[in-house]
């Protein structure tokens, strides 16, 4: 703003009017001081004020994004968020009865969801050692996706990266693979029922861009988490629902996993 004219008087004392020049200029320069350091010191805005206030994330539960979900896979999820039974690692939710994946981040956010390729054989545990036994030999009633909660991570079978689920029964989860052509696996698993995705010998088949844009990356240089929820035994006999899981130690390296000459390759 303008400065002030100054009036001097050449002989005797400064006059009123020269006092009063100089007590408006001081005042200005004091109000443009102040407006100086409000504009560069940051102060509680409206907006700021706002996100404050904002209502946080409901506690205890996961985020599935609007995404629909049974009542069993969302109780799974919101036991896992109120126990941290993830341990703080990506976790899947396998939902067999609707045939359906759901992946989370280490923050219980929905990453991804997809249908599903499973099993032929309802049951939720594995046969003591199909993991070696080849896929010629397992009988139909034999072909289950086991129930439970499982360490899993990347790896290989003799064609593909895969991730493994349960090394030892040769259970992973990977791409749908084409299979018998009277299998029709990708028209399966492109339907709208869940009722005709029961077709592999175990392993849970997914989209190939599901896998490469959300299951890779998710368990890229970590291990996590698959839960996969029974079909014929109550849901409190696979989960302790009601106990805490202790930590892991410090700096866990993913397990390096390769196939056996024995273990059967995606099916």
């Amino acid at each position: 703003m303008p400065v002030p004219r100054q009036t001097r008087s050449i002989a005797g004392p400064p006059s009123q009017s020269y006092w009063r020049s100089h007590a408006c200029f001081a005042f200005a320069s004091a109000v443009g001081m102040l407006a100086a350091i409000c504009w560069l010191v940051p102060t509680a805005s409206a907006d700021s004020a706002t996100a404050r206030h904002a209502p946080a994330p409901e506690q205890g539960r996961a985020d599935f994004l609007g995404e629909a979900a049974s009542r069993e896979t969302q109780d799974v999820a919101n036991w896992i968020v109120r126990s941290d039974d993830n341990l703080g690692l990506p976790f899947i939710i396998i939902d067999k009865l609707n045939a359906r994946v759901f992946l989370f981040d280490s923050q219980y956010r929905l990453r991804g969801a997809t249908s599903a390729l499973l099993g032929l054989a309802n049951g939720d545990e594995s046969v003591p050692g199909i993991g070696h036994r080849r896929l010629a030999t397992i009988r139909p009633e034999e072909r289950t996706t086991p129930a439970g909660r499982f360490q899993a991570s990347l790896g290989h079978d003799f064609e593909q990266d895969i991730l493994w689920i349960d090394y030892e029964a040769s259970v992973s989860l990977h791409r749908v693979i084409v299979g018998k052509p009277s299998e029709r696996r990708h028209a399966r698993l492109a339907s709208a029922t869940p009722l005709d995705n029961r077709i592999s010998y175990g392993c849970i088949n997914v989209p190939e861009l599901f896998y490469n844009r959300i299951v890779a990356p998710a368990f890229k240089g970590t291990v996590g988490i698959v839960y996969i929820l029974p079909e014929t035994k109550p849901i409190e006999a696979i989960f302790a629902m009601h106990t805490r899981r202790a930590p892991l130690p410090a700096n866990v390296a993913p397990p390096t996993q390769t196939i056996s000459p024995q273990a059967m390759s995606a099916n």
